[in-house]
């Protein structure tokens, strides 16, 4: 096999294992609590469980099947919509713990297990194609307004744990998306899952080129 195959064999493998691996790590977690948590967030505010609708979806329309990271790609997109409900109706954005994500998640049908497998190669793609490279480097090439993402960080995984830090700095994200002018970039289906399967191997390294003899 060339060097280049194996090396972007070893990422593949590498995003596979790691994403078994936090899978088994991430606690189960619990619906009841997660439901009393969707109300204690004041989640319920804007997500009626009938109509009319409020500010946001449906309850029916947001406890469906569906795959942990898909859940946190939803809540991506959905972030700076609701960061701007919060400040008009004067409230401060919730704060939400990986335990508590874990059992929000439980509650509104997540489970890593309806993920796919990550690709590496998708989520390449995706980290060019959403404009990440604007704002953060990935070894050491791209924007440096913030961190540099092949910096391998537990924040990857599990997904309760990114889910969590995510929504505390999405707020953030939006607003220097906003003073830069850069498009806010939007996840759809799996690309959430393949572009964290991607940045969990932190890229796969060229190989010296041979000098010829």
């Amino acid at each position: 096999m060339r060097p280049r195959r194996r090396l972007l064999a070893g990422a593949a493998l590498a995003a596979v294992t790691l994403a078994a691996c936090a899978a088994r790590a991430e606690p189960a977690g619990d619906a009841a609590r997660g439901e009393e948590l969707f109300k204690a967030k004041l989640c319920a505010r804007c997500h009626a469980p009938t109509e009319p609708r409020t500010a946001g979806p449906l309850l029916g329309e947001l406890r469906r099947p569906q795959g942990a990271y898909e859940l946190s790609g939803r809540l991506w997109n959905h972030a700076p919509g609701m960061f701007t409900v919060f400040m008009q109706e004067g409230l401060a954005w919730p704060v939400i713990s990986e335990t508590e994500m874990a059992n929000l998640m439980a509650y509104l049908n997540a489970d890593a297990a309806r993920d796919p497998t990550p690709d590496p190669r998708k989520g390449q793609l995706t980290l060019v194609s959403k404009g990440c490279l604007k704002c953060h480097a990935f070894r050491g090439e791209g924007a440096r307004v913030a961190p540099d993402l092949a910096e391998v960080r537990d924040d990857y995984a599990p997904p309760a744990r990114w889910a969590a830090r995510m929504w505390s700095h999405t707020p953030k994200i939006a607003a220097k998306a906003l003073e830069l002018g850069v498009a806010y970039p939007r996840f759809t289906a799996d690309e959430m899952t393949h572009l964290l399967g991607f940045l969990r191997t932190g890229g796969a390294r060229r190989s010296p080129r041979r000098r010829n003899s």
